[in-house]
């Protein structure tokens, strides 16, 4: 019996050497440790960081996917972009001169361009990712189910919207829908007694745009949180545990 608490004391001091020897305990490959799995060793700065761009990167191109295709706006009730509440009343005053057909043109056009404006999207939110300190990375993994996707709201919707604005404008043309928009204006201003109109549609689409990407995006970070189907990478698999 002396023996074996001597032998287990040997044990003991010699851990508790190996413990005080280290500087940190994450020098220690606590991997190997009986009874400890790889789970409980605390996560580095590094793959913090990399598990929560990932997991960023995966969901913005999750939504760009989903929302690129064809009418992935226009036949989406959650995103389709309706007509501003300022061009109401052009709607409703061109509708009743005939023009029905060109306004729901309209409409369905202007959702176009915010899809074919999305395929764009998913490099510009990766590289307003890059730099996101380590500070942040934690506060974001032990935060809400949303933290990452409001993270990335607060701090880079202005920089986003720049890079995006432009974006929206050519998708505009591409679809003919400036053409369509300057003919709809052109038919209501000159409609007798009717003040003139004037509304920036492509300010007002490339926020209907973002909108609609932050919210996508948003889905699929909770989905990565809370359904371990969604970690589809190893990585993944170690950040959201």
């Amino acid at each position: 019996m002396k023996s074996k608490l001597f032998g287990i004391s040997s044990i003991m001091v010699i851990i508790l050497i190996v413990f005080t020897s280290c500087e940190t305990i994450s020098e220690l490959n606590l991997s190997n440790l009986p009874g400890l799995s790889t789970s409980e060793v605390p996560l580095d700065e590094d793959t913090i960081i990399l598990g929560l761009k990932e997991a960023l990167e995966i969901g913005t191109r999750n939504a760009v996917d989903f929302l690129s295709v064809k009418n992935g706006f226009y036949k989406n009730p959650e995103v389709k972009i309706i007509l501003p509440e300022e061009l109401e009343k052009i709607d409703t005053a061109l509708r009743k001169i005939g023009l029905s057909k060109k306004m729901d043109e309209f409409e369905e056009t202007m959702n176009h361009a915010a899809e074919d404006a999305s395929v764009m999207a998913a490099d510009i939110f990766v590289n307003a990712i890059t730099n996101m300190s380590f500070s942040a990375a934690w506060d974001i993994l032990n935060g809400s189910d949303d933290a990452a996707t409001r993270y990335l709201e607060y701090n880079y919707r202005k920089d986003l919207y720049k890079e995006f604005f432009p974006v929206v404008k050519n998708a505009m043309d591409n679809v003919g829908l400036t053409q369509i928009y300057k003919y709809i204006l052109t038919k209501y201003n000159s409609i007798p007694f009717i003040e003139k109109q004037k509304y920036d549609l492509d300010i007002y689409i490339t926020n209907r745009a973002l909108d609609a990407l932050f919210l996508i995006v948003e889905r699929e970070e909770v989905s990565i949180r809370i359904d371990p189907a969604a970690r589809v990478t190893d990585l993944l698999k170690k950040v959201f545990k």
